[in-house]
């Protein structure tokens, strides 16, 4: 970085903010960690350790998508799709992004030590990691109170355990807010190359291109007043062409290796039951079978409703148009792309930004007419909040985390 922007991001990131970060976070995985240490010693069926001479909560650790990151880190990727009597294809690694489990077989390469330690410890330190860089981007948009309210909601969110096992919601996590920064600060050629990297860890790309386009439009807007020059625009371009590869490098490195154009949607069909993907049908399907023909798309229908609500009211207006859009743009994403089940709860920790408004931390700082209530109500509301949360983190891990032999809802 350069100028002005070194200083100002060692403002934002000042060693008594960092340091209050990494506590609260400490604090709340220290929590979670009870709680996994007690399920895998105490709950979970033990049929499932099948690594003498590993702990216990490391082997709970890898289970999952994490048992499928080992045999990436451990075994590569398949170069045949493998298939079914019928001629279908079966579920595989190609489902999977390669950054995480590549990033712990670095580790076990270096130390000797098994997947199922080094794929946790990767996803703990990312995690911390992530945890820093969404207090800054926050930090510059609300304030420190609003910050750090946010990412104590954050640790202590219903899934955060899976930040501290072999899943990749840290890495997710951190390549997000970065790009998510960058774009803020329009760090356009930084924030391209972000971009470009989710796209081998996390199939976000999409949702994060359409908020790079608004990044961008907000910059052209202000042209006469400050004058982009024709290195910017080239810039501005690079962060739009990184967030549309994004969506495309995966696929194209399952076609490459596999020589089968369709390998990873086929692939991403098996998980479900071969059906092919469709946007928006699997949505629509699931919540009707919930709740009815009618029911199931009023209450989709007034859950859209309400985020739209939430994040574009003026209580949010502190989260500036960038943040803003990621929440609008992620959640139709998911609507569109994902078949939402058990697994919808992980996919939520990405909606971040929301977490400010739960504690009343997302009004324009800038604005008079914005309320200004004491900062003892938005210590309550986090506190709170927070406990609700681990409330509903010990459910999560109990009905979901936890591995039911022969066959399971997955977490």
């Amino acid at each position: 970085m350069t100028g002005a922007v070194a200083p100002r991001l060692r403002r934002t990131l000042d060693l008594r903010f960092v340091l209050a970060v990494l506590l609260a976070w400490t604090v709340l995985r220290g929590l979670s960690t009870v709680l996994l240490v007690v399920l895998a010693h105490g709950w979970q069926d033990p049929v499932v350790y099948d690594r003498p001479g590993v702990p216990r909560y490391f082997q709970l650790a890898t289970l999952w998508d994490g048992a499928w990151y080992e045999r990436i880190a451990t075994e590569g990727y398949p170069d045949t799709l493998p298939v079914d009597g019928d001629g279908d294809v079966r579920q595989n690694a190609w489902a999977f992004y390669p950054v995480f489990p590549l990033l712990a077989r670095g580790l076990t390469a270096l130390t000797g030590l098994p997947f199922a330690v080094t794929g946790t410890v990767v996803a703990t330190a990312l995690g911390y990691a992530a945890a820093v860089v969404v207090a800054g981007l926050l930090r510059e948009r609300v304030g420190t109170s609003g910050a750090l309210g946010a990412v104590v909601l954050l640790g202590a969110f219903p899934t955060s355990p899976t930040f501290q096992v072999a899943y990749t919601e840290s890495l997710a996590l951190l390549l997000l807010a970065a790009g998510l920064w960058l774009l803020v600060r329009r760090r356009w050629l930084a924030a391209g190359a972000v971009a470009l990297l989710t796209g081998l860890a996390r199939p976000i790309g999409l949702p994060l291109g359409l908020v790079a386009l608004v990044a961008v439009w907000l910059r052209w807007r202000r042209r006469h007043d400050e004058p982009v020059s024709p290195g910017e625009y080239a810039r501005m371009a690079s962060a739009l062409v990184g967030c549309g590869l994004a969506g495309l490098v995966w696929p194209a490195v399952a076609w490459a290796r596999t020589g089968v154009p369709d390998a990873y949607t086929v692939t991403m069909s098996a998980w479900r039951g071969g059906e092919r993907v469709t946007p928006f049908r699997p949505t629509l399907e699931r919540v009707q079978w919930l709740f009815g023909d009618v029911g199931g798309p009023v209450l989709l229908a007034a859950g859209l409703l309400a985020l739209v609500l939430a994040v574009t009211g003026p209580w949010a207006r502190g989260l500036g148009p960038e943040l803003r859009t990621w929440c609008l743009a992620y959640v139709l994403y998911l609507f569109a792309a994902l078949d939402p089940w058990t697994s919808i709860y992980r996919y939520l920790v990405l909606l971040f930004p929301v977490l400010v408004l739960l504690v009343g931390g997302g009004w324009d700082r800038a604005d008079p007419r914005a309320p200004s209530g004491p900062r003892w109500l938005l210590v309550l509301r986090t506190v709170v909040v927070a406990a609700l949360f681990l409330g509903w983190q010990v459910w999560w891990s109990w009905e979901l985390f936890l591995f039911v032999p022969p066959r399971d809802n997955p977490p």
